[in-house]
């Protein structure tokens, strides 16, 4: 018997709007403030936005690091509203497993995709945002179906479980050469102790992928991820996932006032940072992201939890939507955003810069320009890589303000 069609539920636009932001946030790197910051050395101003631009090194957090949580917390939370609507249409339970199981399979293929685009063959790993997304998001899923406290359990299990796996792995012996696993000399971000298990590329998930990973056909064996990702982080990326899960479920209940549901989702939020913080402080579980350590799932959803707090309430509460547009264009197309921000930016910066070199030979003739000068530096001098970055994000907006206008969203 089909499912009987039911209303179809409120779109939150504090969803769209936090989502817009994590990809402006993305798309943000053509800004270049590492430039910047070369660029006026002594200016704490850039060194500021060049610091939170980057990852941190191995443990610790900067407003780049939480690109990664928010879009996957972002998943979570917005899964009941799908669910929702699904049900508003009257789809049954297989079609609505047929399309997870589809939906999957295509965010780590995507993943997949994008991380060969500079390789001359498949690059068979899944460290990618999307990959990690799709590994989990059928055990999500299975979840969301569930009641809060199977849910919440299933959260402790995967950070208490992933936690226990680290801590008893044994740690290397001695007269181990770090350099054989890409840690170079001298890096200064090695821990000692207890929490040297969590050290870059000596703990069993990296063990874990130097078997996996080399199942697939590549061109040399694959040795390590210079950068320290691994594939098994989608398993506590789950549970950030999860985090986003309880919170979407919590800002659904309209038998609370709204003051009540941000009040609390605050509150859990600052618990959740405040635990991480803790265990990372004692040594006791490193809060990495590169690794998604169960601490850095605690402090980064806390951090995600307070986020929502702040746009649930100006977009949905106060509904001030106008200031949401800009953000909410961009978050309504998430899936496109990213491709084109990691595709396009480069075919978008050098056509910009090719023609704006035109338009200056047309208007000041060839003696305007010196050996490796192009337009941006003749404009704008030490200002130059901003101002090229902020045409080439404004293209990446007016594509998504487009797609918006005429209602087409790209979804998976």
């Amino acid at each position: 018997m089909d499912s009987p069609v039911r209303p179809a539920p409120e779109r939150a636009l504090s969803l769209d709007a936090y989502r817009g932001f994590v990809m402006l946030l993305m798309a943000g790197e053509v800004l270049r403030f590492h430039a910047m910051a070369g660029n006026f050395p002594d200016n704490g101003f850039w060194s500021f936005l060049s610091h939170h631009q980057d990852h941190a090194p191995w443990r610790g957090c900067t407003l780049h690091d939480l690109i990664q949580p928010s879009f996957s917390f972002l998943v979570g939370c917005a899964l009941p509203w799908s669910i929702a609507n699904r049900q508003a249409r009257g789809q049954g339970p297989a079609g609505m497993w047929i399309h997870t199981v589809w939906r999957a399979l295509a965010l780590i293929l995507l993943g997949i995709f994008l991380r060969s685009t500079h390789s001359k063959f498949t690059n068979f790993t899944f460290e990618d945002t999307l990959s990690q997304i799709g590994l989990g998001y059928v055990f999500l899923w299975a979840l969301a179906w569930k009641s809060w406290r199977i849910q919440l359990a299933s959260l402790l299990v995967i950070l208490v479980g992933y936690w226990a796996w680290f801590a008893f792995h044994p740690l290397p012996a001695a007269g181990f050469d770090p350099a054989t696993v890409g840690v170079k000399p001298g890096w200064s971000h090695h821990m000692e102790g207890f929490a040297a298990h969590w050290n870059l590329n000596t703990h069993p998930a990296h063990h874990f992928d130097h078997w996996f990973l080399n199942l697939f056909p590549r061109q040399k064996p694959w040795l390590f991820n210079g950068g320290g990702y691994v594939t098994l982080s989608f398993i506590p990326t789950l549970g950030t996932m999860i985090l986003g899960l309880l919170a979407g479920q919590w800002l659904r209940r309209k038998d609370l006032p709204d003051l009540t549901r941000i009040g609390f989702l605050a509150v859990a939020g600052l618990g959740t940072l405040g635990l991480g913080t803790l265990l990372d402080l004692t040594g006791l579980c490193p809060s990495v992201k590169r690794i998604w350590t169960p601490a850095w799932v605690l402090v980064s959803g806390g951090w995600c939890a307070l986020l929502l707090a702040g746009f649930h309430f100006i977009a949905d509460v106060r509904q001030w939507h106008r200031p949401m547009l800009p953000l909410v264009v961009v978050g309504m197309n998430s899936i496109f955003t990213y491709v084109i921000a990691h595709l396009w930016d480069g075919f978008f910066r050098a056509n910009t810069t090719n023609h704006l070199n035109t338009f200056l030979l047309a208007w000041r003739g060839p003696a305007i320009f010196e050996e490796g000068d192009n337009a941006w530096k003749i404009l704008f001098g030490l200002y130059a890589p901003v101002a090229e970055g902020f045409v080439v994000l404004s293209l990446i907006w007016l594509c998504c303000f487009w797609l918006w206008r005429r209602r087409i969203f790209l979804r998976i």
